[in-house]
């Protein structure tokens, strides 16, 4: 009946219709008005039709309407993700969002304005949303306060600039106090102009209480925690080993000298290789990935639970698996000495770094060594290999060296920035801040599994097998355009960066100036975010036509479809694909952004804690951007970024020199400009909008609280008042837009990267 539908409205001839109109166009009976109305309010939660003026129906793009995923950035701006594949985003104003949230699928109606014989604009699309089709997130979690007749809830995200308006909480376990942090389900929302209401399910504690700073992620991002029983009972069945039986019909592989390589704190092992000498100047790689799909079969209570979670989620004092224990960490996990399935590509490449031929097949294999990447660096590093193994290991990242440059050549670009990974203490506290150098040994993992990926893709699109590819699309020339201007501006030569050769001529160029760091996040800020689709659009930033993803079927469910794409003996259905790769782009999105949180909230406890210690840490800050309110940075040693506001420089006062992009203090002649290494401290935290403050080492501490109200967001200070301390008369409707959002990249790269 869809398809019927869809070709209905889709007639030139066709003029919106109602239901009873509707039936009779379709020549249904009476009787089908149930069926009828049921479809059509799928298609419409779909985006596939709009419902209009008098309940009639029509395509969306004819009433230039655009269905998608909206995302809302911290300063309010929505982004519309349109469901057609390879078009363009669409820019919404905050005040354009209307009751829409982060992640919502939404209707939007584009701003189509008189174009006479005026040329093609190259403005961005704009719109405004007309319609929520799917409420993402329905508990919020935030903080109980007092408003001055009713009590309100002050959302945790920043994203949520609306206060929740709740009545006394009733039968949630304990008490709720002001201050305390609750979980709210939303429930009436019909203005923006008005508090969304809802009511308090759970209170979690005071927010310093221990345990409950990751028990509101864990709410906020709706986290499981557990596993339901039928799941584990599935899981029971499987047993501890591999069978006999289970090794039938496999290629035998368990006399290579198979090896893995993972962070040292890793337990659930994707992946693993082994390199051999062919012939001369040829040599034979096998890439095995742990064979999930023997395990999880479609519709079975595993894949249900998997395919709703969508990927493992790395938080910083914990992991929440995709996959029960039993299988993520043990029977799947391609650990040594014992016996493990995979799903294997073999290549034949030449010493140059070329595939000359590939082959797919299951396995069985018995891991000789897992290394972690130090070990693993120590060994590429040494004069003297002690063993066979060692002296693979070393040949193997020689290859693979190989194979990155000529990635690169082939237009691949190097957008790998420097990463940290917060180490805590037994009572949850940070004990310290490592940062993760991407060093050889990552480096030659991440080519032998993005080797893997496009072979798979490769091979899934000559057999014309429908599957779910890894999709990275073109940046908005618009956007590039203005970055190349901010470029030029600071007198650095750039080229069209709508060509790849320019960009790469660029990125190394920047690689080699003190500025360049600080340039290059504006670049990752242009690029579109890497996401799932059913077409094979291409990856922009490995400059790939065909790739997907393969290599981490335990903690990715998109590997898990593309095992079964490549190995499967049915073909699934594009529809299906359609909707998983949808929504497991929302759950990676989701997990991205908990992982993220999770970082932040304990590096603010820390920073608090050192601020209450009366003995500031002084950090080398490289400065990213200048406004005239303030300078930001980005402090390498805790990996994240802050603000430096000119009102906490007291012994001098900084103009702002919006053509060169600098601070000049008026006194002393002081240059900051971007690219410059500054000594900071911490001045305030602000663990509500999730920002953080930082002052000159050298200037006093500022008066005052060190934490602000959640509902009293930061005023951008223009000329006049910049030297002033911000105004307490602001409320969190008003739109903050004095900081630069980082969210939307390019990559998912999270704390296990292997692969984009």
């Amino acid at each position: 009946m869809e398809d019927k539908i869809l070709k209905l409205l889709g007639r030139k001839s066709y003029l919106p219709s109602n239901v009873p109109e509707l039936l009779k166009g379709l020549k249904l009976a009476p009787n089908d008005q149930q069926k009828l109305q049921n479809v059509l309010h799928d298609l419409e939660k779909e985006g596939r039709i709009a419902r209009i003026k008098g309940n009639r129906y029509i395509l969306p793009k004819e009433a230039d309407l655009v269905a998608g995923r909206l995302q809302i950035t911290r300063q309010g701006r929505g982004f519309l993700l349109p469901d057609e594949p390879g078009a363009a985003e669409i820019s919404i104003a905050a005040r354009d969002t209307g009751v829409a949230m982060n992640d919502d699928r939404v209707l939007v109606r584009l701003d189509v304005r008189p174009q006479g014989r005026r040329k093609k604009t190259d403005k961005p699309a704009t719109g405004s949303v007309v319609r929520v089709l799917e409420r993402k997130r329905k508990q919020i979690v935030g903080t109980l306060r007092k408003g001055r007749e009713v009590l309100l809830v002050i959302p945790d995200d920043p994203r949520m600039q609306q206060d929740i308006t709740v009545p006394q909480p009733k039968d949630v376990g304990r008490p709720a106090r002001i201050g305390d942090k609750v979980v709210v389900e939303l429930k009436h929302w019909e203005s923006r102009h008005a508090n969304p209401e809802g009511i308090i399910t759970e209170v979690l504690g005071p927010p310093t209480a221990e345990g409950v700073d990751m028990l509101a992620i864990l709410r906020q991002y709706d986290l499981p925690l557990k596993f339901p029983k039928d799941v584990l009972k599935e899981v029971e069945k499987f047993g501890p080993v591999v069978s006999a039986n289970e090794r039938k019909d496999r290629v035998d592989c368990r006399n290579h000298s198979v090896i893995s390589i993972d962070p040292a704190d890793a337990r659930d092992f994707d992946d693993a290789f082994y390199l051999e000498p062919h012939t001369r100047k040829r040599w034979k790689l096998w890439v095995h990935i742990a064979d999930v799909s023997h395990y999880v079969k479609p519709n079975s209570a595993l894949d249900n639970e998997a395919r709703k979670r969508g990927n493992s989620t790395y938080l910083v004092d914990r992991v929440i698996p995709m996959l029960p224990e039993a299988l993520s960490n043990e029977l799947c996990s391609l650990k040594p000495n014992v016996d493990r399935l995979s799903k294997c590509v073999e290549f034949l490449i030449s010493e140059d770094g070329k595939v000359l031929k590939t082959r797919f097949y299951p396995a069985v294999i018995h891991s000789k060594r897992r290394y972690s990447y130090e070990e693993a660096f120590e060994v590429i590093k040494a004069k003297l290999p002690g063993d066979e193994i060692e002296r693979m290991l070393q040949s193997a990242c020689r290859l693979a060296m190989t194979i990155r440059k000529r990635r690169f050549a082939n237009g691949s670009l190097d957008m790998d920035f420097p990463e940290t990974k917060i180490r805590l203490d037994d009572n949850g506290k940070v004990k310290k801040i490592e940062k993760v150098d991407n060093d050889e040994s990552h480096q030659m993992i991440e080519e032998f599994m993005l080797l893997a990926n496009e072979a798979v893709a490769t091979r899934l699109i000559s057999l014309r097998r429908p599957t779910i590819h890894r999709v990275h699309e073109s940046p908005d020339p618009k956007r590039l355009f203005d970055y190349r201007e901010e470029i030029l501006s600071h007198n650095i030569p750039c080229g069209n960066l709508e060509k790849t050769a320019e960009v790469q001529k660029l990125l190394n160029r920047l690689g080699k100036l003190a500025i360049g760091a600080a340039l290059k996040i504006g670049f990752l800020k242009s690029l579109m975010r890497a996401r799932y689709a059913v077409e094979p659009l291409g990856h922009y930033g490995l400059a790939k036509d065909k790739y997907t993803h393969f290599t981490s079927p335990i903690r990715r469910y998109a590997d898990l479809i593309v095992h079964r794409s490549l190995f499967g003996d049915s073909k699934m259905q594009v529809p299906f694909l359609a909707k998983v790769a949808e929504h497991i782009s929302t759950t990676e999105r989701n997990s991205a952004d908990a992982e993220r949180d999770s970082k932040d909230v304990k590096l603010y406890a820390y920073l608090l804690e050192q601020l209450k210690s009366d003995k500031p840490h002084v950090y080398e800050a490289l400065v990213t951007d200048i406004r005239n309110f303030g300078i930001f940075i980005d402090i390498p040693d805790l990996g994240m970024r802050g603000l430096v506001p000119l009102s906490l420089i007291k012994d001098d006062f900084f103009e702002f020199d919006s053509t060169r992009v600098q601070a000049i203090g008026r006194r002393s002649g002081r240059l900051i400009k971007l690219g410059d290494r500054l000594e900071v401290v911490v001045d305030t935290v602000d663990s509500f909008k999730k920002q953080v403050d930082f002052r000159l080492a050298n200037q006093s501490k500022r008066s005052g609280p060190q934490s602000k109200r959640p509902s009293r967001p930061r005023k951008k200070r223009g000329k006049t008042d910049r030297n002033s301390p911000p105004s307490k008369k602001t409320t969190r409707s008003q739109q903050s837009k004095k900081r630069q959002s980082s969210s939307r990249r390019s990559s998912n790269r999270g704390p296990r990267k292997k692969s984009s």
